[in-house]
């Protein structure tokens, strides 16, 4: 394994002036999925334009936003899980949150991603659309399905599962009875070893949902958040992306600086460079 990651500025802007722009991420409006451990999503307009009016006729408006860290696409910061009580690196989770915020690991201290990042396209490789309900990402899935196509420490693997197909329809897409394609624990421990920085996902909670369990048991997150400091962004958007055929790609998302939250909504874009 090389240890490259953000390509290079002479690359980076090569790719700029001549790359098609993808957005990997979800509108952010009332309605939209959501996992039922968080809130929901709620925009209104407080002011409209005519309420208050100036003497030279201007007028403004403005809205209140009501949100979770974890709604929408979004990104997972270290502090979002433990087990036995201790984050990564054997954080005492407890001790950290004292004061209402997290003082380690929150999501203000997530640094931009700006890098390479390589697509792993599961329904691609097995034949179908998507996948099934429920339906279990091995470490043997993606390795076939990111052969050929090395992955740089630092970098970020995006893993389509098809899921989004079903995004118009709230209940489908969560999937609380059928249950949720997703990574297992095993292809995290895969993804891991890697050495990713970032691992993203086009379902509601990355991990394998069985059907009738909701997310009681989340061991990918586990792996990767606790045991070995891995990122994980959620509710992305492949299917655009996957019609490219581009398996890598300049990868950009930057998490908003919240300081002691557990997440934060993101616009992941990927740079897809234009055949000649």
């Amino acid at each position: 394994m090389t240890t490259a990651s953000a390509p290079t500025l002479a690359t980076a802007l090569a790719w700029t002036g001549a790359a098609r722009v993808i957005e990997l991420g979800h509108r952010l409006e009332d309605g939209m999925p959501c996992s039922p451990s968080h809130p929901g999503f709620r925009m209104s307009l407080l002011r409209r334009h005519g309420d208050r009016v100036n003497a030279e006729g201007g007028s403004g408006a403005n809205e209140l936003i009501v949100t979770g860290g974890h709604v929408g696409t979004h990104l997972d910061a270290l502090c979002h899980a433990a087990s036995d009580g201790l984050m990564h690196d054997g954080v005492d989770a407890h001790a950290a949150s004292v004061g209402g915020r997290f003082t380690v690991y929150g999501v203000e201290t997530v640094a931009p991603f700006v890098s390479r990042a390589v697509l792993a396209d599961v329904p691609a490789l097995l034949g179908v659309e998507r996948l099934e309900p429920a339906f279990g990402i091995t470490g043997r899935h993606l390795a076939d399905a990111l052969a050929g196509v090395p992955v740089n420490r630092g970098e970020v693997v995006l893993v389509r599962t098809g899921w989004p197909q079903l995004y118009d329809d709230a209940a489908a897409y969560v999937g609380t009875e059928t249950g949720v394609p997703g990574i297992t624990a095993d292809a995290a421990v895969h993804l891991a070893d890697l050495g990713v920085r970032a691992v993203c996902t086009d379902t509601i909670a990355s991990d394998r949902i069985p059907p009738g369990r909701g997310h009681a048991s989340l061991p990918a997150h586990k792996v990767l958040l606790v045991d070995r400091g891995v990122h994980i962004m959620e509710v992305l958007d492949f299917e655009e992306l996957a019609t490219t055929g581009a398996r890598e790609m300049l990868f950009l998302a930057l998490p908003l600086r919240i300081t002691g939250a557990t997440g934060s909504p993101i616009r992941p874009v990927a740079l897809v460079g234009e055949t000649r």
